[in-house]
Formats: structure tokens, C-alpha cells, sequence
């Protein structure tokens, strides 16, 4: 790290995982596609594995270790951030044909120490690189049980993995899929003990990876609002029906329709709705504007938390007083540009400086509130 600064690749690791609102590069909003993830086909998928993934533990190690029942839930990056140690190892291994997106190892430091001991015949092994390299040896040979399953019957030919990269590091620094993932636990007993192996899997894999097994969310029917469905569409569904079409009417005749009740009557008068837009649209002049001050420094504030306290508490202030806040711990941090917050987060520590990664950015309504 160079001194007074953080380097560009610390920055990218502080921002690791954090979801960027959906811009692309031009900066416009792009929303990603929301895959329904078939639970039950990946837990059959993972029950059906879950002896292999024994198999090639007991080979690698030689001893005897046993793979329970697995579980696969859908949940959200801090659902799984609930989950797992403050440190983890974590092992990158995104499939490189076939499938597209996020694929994920977590151990515990102290599953990955275990495994590494046992294949290193060695005890109390420190998780270096060589360890790094062994634990990514293991996630590569269950990683190939995966695929072989997968490519079986040509659903998925091709199908591949990058090498898999695996670091030990805090979990608030790990790259997980954004949005709602599928997640794969296998709980895996050696001498008695109990860890656990996490996959997590981006939404779109999950669905690539079930449609291979013959499963797979159906895809949702487009869904039509009234400002959407046009009269053409509306009097032609009429017409289906064996009712007379009545946009071929002269505009000039009345129109005579039938009712419920067999009267000859005048039919409603139907107009396609109109919403006003809920955002502002930013035309090119204010834009350009906007570039004009792209430069301008700003003060940004991390607070950790406020207290009050009478002048006779601040005057008692001595060297060792401890003063309580009024943040609970494990609550996130407030992130201010000049004064305002604009932000949450949570802090990590990049090796001797302290950071803040941004978990959540407040809505507009909320900034203009903070000024009142």
C-alpha cells in the first residue's frame, strides 16, 4: 500500500460484492432479469453428489469423513454474511463455458486448516499459499464431480471452469453474487467434528445448472397493463368472442352495442390510461452541466455513532474514559458528504488502515429529509 493512499486494486477489493445500483457504462439505470431459482431440482442434484464429494475427501486425505445431508436455500448477501466467520477462505471458481456467473467456495478458516493438515500430513498447518493451493485443489476435484454431472445427456456440452482462486481474507471483502443466489451447504463430519462447505451460485447458474437436470423455473408470462393494452388488442379479443367489431364503425354513426341484460345500449367509452413518469428525466443540458463540477472536492464523514453528555460529564473526561454511543455493535456505520447522509455501511480493515464498504445508499426522500 502506498503511504497517505490505497492503491486501485485495495479500493477494487473494499468495493468487492457491493451492488452498483444496476448502472452500465453509460451510467443509465439496467435492471437484472429476477430467475426464479427450482429448489427442489438443485437439492436432489446436491443429495446425489454429496457421496462423491465424501469419496474424493477420503482420497485425498485417508481418512475416513462422511458428507451429510446437503441443503439449498435462495437468500441475499447478508443473509449469508449471517452465516459464515468474521474469516474465511474463499475460493473463485466461475465456469468459463457452458454457464455464466457468479460460482463461490466458503470454508472456515479452521475447516480449511483440518483439510489441509490431514492431506499435508502436518499438524497445526498455517493457511499459506501453499495451503490456499491445496484447499483449491479440493474445490476443483468437487467442482469436476459437478460438471461431469451436469454435461451428462449433452444438456450442458462444453461445460468448464476457470481455475479456481482461493484467498483468506475477511468475509466483508469476498465477491458474492449480487442479488437473490442459490446456496448450496454441505455438512462435512471429520473425526467428529462438524463444518461446513458453502456453494453459493449466481441466480443464472442456478437456473442453467437445473435446466441441465430437467428442471428449471418456468418463465413468467409478460404482464400487460391498462396503459399498455390497446383498443385494437381489447375489441379484437371482442371480435374472438363473436361480438362485431366496433372499431370499423364510422366515427360519425353512433356505436349500438348489446349489455348483459339483452338491451341495445350504447357502449362505455374506453380510453387507455396514461401514467405520468415517477423519476425525472435528465435532458442533455443538465447533463452537461453536471459535468462542469464532476471535479469538485467534497467532504465525505464516516460516523460511527453520537452521544449527549452535560458540560459536567465532558469536563469529568479523562484518559481511559470509555463513552458509550448510540449505535448497537454490528449496526451500520452513517457515510456523510458535507454534513449529509447519503449512505450505510459497514467497516473492514485493509491491512493497517481502517474502511468503510457501502451496504446500502439512502433514497433521495431521505436527503431532502435530513436538511429540514
Amino acid at each position: 500500500m502506498s503511504e497517505g493512499s490505497i492503491s486501485q486494486e485495495e479500493i477494487d477489493a473494499l468495493l468487492s460484492g457491493v451492488d452498483t445500483g444496476g448502472l452500465n457504462a453509460s451510467g443509465s439505470t439496467k435492471a437484472d432479469p429476477q430467475i426464479a431459482i427450482d429448489i427442489p431440482t438443485l437439492s436432489k442434484f446436491a443429495d446425489e453428489i454429496k457421496d462423491k464429494l465424501s469419496a474424493n475427501l477420503n482420497t485425498m486425505t485417508g481418512v475416513e469423513i462422511k458428507t451429510e445431508t446437503p441443503t439449498v436455500e435462495e437468500l441475499d448477501r447478508n443473509q449469508f454474511l449471517a452465516k459464515i466467520p468474521e474469516t474465511v477462505v474463499a475460493v473463485m471458481h466461475d465456469f468459463s463455458t457452458g454457464l455464466s456467473g457468479d460460482h463461490l467456495f466458503v470454508l472456515s478458516p479452521e475447516f480449511a486448516q483440518k483439510l489441509v493438515g490431514l492431506i499435508n500430513k502436518e499438524d497445526n498447518a498455517s493457511l499459506d499459499d501453499m495451503a490456499l493451493s491445496v484447499i483449491s485443489e479440493v474445490i476443483s476435484n468437487h467442482s469436476g464431480t459437478e460438471i461431469t454431472s451436469l454435461s451428462a445427456g449433452g444438456k450442458l456440452p462444453g461445460l468448464a471452469a476457470n481455475p479456481p482462486e482461493a484467498v483468506n481474507q475477511p468475509k466483508a471483502m469476498v465477491r458474492m453474487p449480487q442479488n437473490k443466489f442459490a446456496l448450496f451447504t454441505y455438512p462435512i463430519t471429520i473425526d467428529g467434528t462438524t463444518f461446513n462447505l458453502w456453494e453459493a451460485v449466481s441466480s443464472s447458474v442456478a437456473d442453467g445448472m437445473a435446466k441441465a437436470l430437467g428442471g428449471g423455473a418456468a418463465p413468467s408470462a409478460p404482464v400487460q397493463d391498462a396503459a399498455g393494452l390497446g383498443m385494437g388488442a381489447m375489441m379484437g379479443g371482442a371480435q374472438m368472442m363473436g361480438q362485431p367489431n366496433m372499431m370499423a364503425q364510422p366515427t360519425m354513426m353512433p356505436q349500438m352495442g348489446v349489455n348483459m341484460n339483452g338491451m341495445i345500449g350504447t357502449p362505455p367509452n374506453v380510453q387507455s390510461l396514461q401514467f405520468p413518469n415517477l423519476q425525472p428525466v435528465m435532458g442533455n443540458a443538465e447533463q452537461g452541466n453536471i459535468g462542469l463540477i464532476m471535479d469538485v472536492f467534497m467532504e465525505m464523514t464516516v460516523e460511527l455513532g453520537r452521544t449527549k453528555k452535560t458540560i459536567k460529564e465532558i469536563l469529568g473526561m479523562g484518559e481511559g474514559t470509555i463513552i458509550e454511543l448510540d449505535k448497537l455493535a454490528g449496526e451500520p456505520v452513517d457515510i456523510l458528504v458535507n454534513h449529509k447522509p447519503i449512505a450505510k455501511g459497514e467497516v473492514v480493515v485493509i491491512d493497517e488502515n481502517f474502511g468503510v464498504r457501502v451496504t446500502e445508499i439512502l433514497p433521495a426522500i431521505e436527503h431532502v429529509t435530513s436538511q429540514m
